[in-house]
């Protein structure tokens, strides 16, 4: 009789992946959130900072804020700020005073919350109940996301309401905006909406020209996504503004746009947005607009380098210069 015994291996360490993310969000996830997904999965619930994070998926820590954002806002993954997870400790303090702790407890300020508290659901039925405004709102949004809304989607939709003061027709342009672009989530709803309320955004015009704006850098990433053939996903927020500066500002064509991807693809060996945007910088600087005048500029420049007198600047270091700390924005 031969015994067996298996052998481990790999197997001996590994971690679970919900269903949903192949089912759900495998065509629509970039490659650097299912990375980052992946890691924070592997990690088990161990805290962690963006810098960490974005050090690990060889992006900056903005970027790499942007690919948990997906997540959370399709809800695959919540997460708490150290802010957050301290709050259970100091609640139980009391409770060790009483038991008899004998260290005295200096008194501190209380600090304000940084988000507004969401209504429970008895006040959110209330409302409702009181108000037909609030009634229309909660019915109208599930006409537009064509789903029943859950406890927390009507307690966002009342807060942002009744807390942060926008209008019902502003919160419910924002939705149609939302659920047109394919992003029918409560989360994203909420982040655009707060940002509004913050600039003061609170009117039916004001709302249009917002939209009017997301509306066009949506389509400028559009084109740069089928420029240069990427899958379809939701763009980080260098992105977005990058590709809103090629082709609303700088009024580069598709062809360009892949020039600039080839030229970086060829010097780097794969897709970095700051090594593009150097190449077009440049490019609109010297008004190099067309693919024969990008090609004509390279063996320009291929020929200055092989010839004796060098040149007095350095191009290729030019366009090599990272752009993490001097490109930024937010969708």
């Amino acid at each position: 009789m031969m015994q067996y015994q298996f052998d481990n291996g790999l197997w001996s360490s590994v971690f679970a992946v919900p269903t949903a993310v192949v089912d759900q969000h495998l065509r629509l996830a970039g490659s650097v959130q299912l990375k980052a997904l992946l890691w924070v999965l592997r990690h088990g619930g161990a805290p962690f900072t963006d810098e960490a994070l974005g050090e690990a998926l060889g992006v900056s820590a903005a970027d790499a804020r942007d690919a948990l954002s997906y997540w959370q806002e399709t809800g695959v993954l919540s997460f708490r700020t150290a802010q957050q997870a301290e709050a259970p400790a100091k609640a139980a303090a009391p409770e060790a005073k009483a038991a008899g702790a004998a260290a005295p407890e200096k008194p501190t300020a209380p600090r304000p919350p940084a988000r507004v508290q969401r209504p429970d659901p008895m006040c959110v039925a209330r409302r409702m109940e009181e108000s037909e405004e609030i009634r229309c709102l909660m019915q109208e949004a599930e006409q537009i996301f064509g789903r029943c809304l859950s406890t927390n989607d009507t307690a966002t939709l009342l807060m942002l309401h009744d807390d942060y003061g926008l209008p019902t027709d502003v919160i419910l342009m924002l939705l149609q905006f939302s659920a047109g672009g394919g992003k029918p989530f409560m989360r994203y709803v909420e982040r655009i909406a707060i940002n509004w309320a913050d600039e003061g955004i609170t009117t039916h015009r004001q709302a249009e020209e917002k939209l009017q704006e997301l509306t066009e850098r949506r389509r400028a990433w559009n084109v740069v996504m089928h420029a240069l053939n990427l899958p379809e996903r939701s763009p980080s927020s260098k992105e977005a503004s990058l590709a809103a500066q090629w082709v609303q500002e700088w009024k580069f064509s598709p062809e360009m746009i892949r020039c600039a991807y080839d030229r970086c693809v060829d010097s780097t060996g794969k897709y970095l947005p700051s090594y593009m945007h150097k190449i077009l910088e440049r490019w609109q600087k010297e008004n190099i607009r067309t693919p024969e005048q990008a090609k004509a500029d390279r063996e320009k420049r291929t020929y200055t380098r092989q010839s004796a007198e060098k040149p007095s600047y350095d191009l290729d270091a030019y366009e090599r210069q990272s752009l993490y700390d001097t490109m930024g924005g937010t969708n």
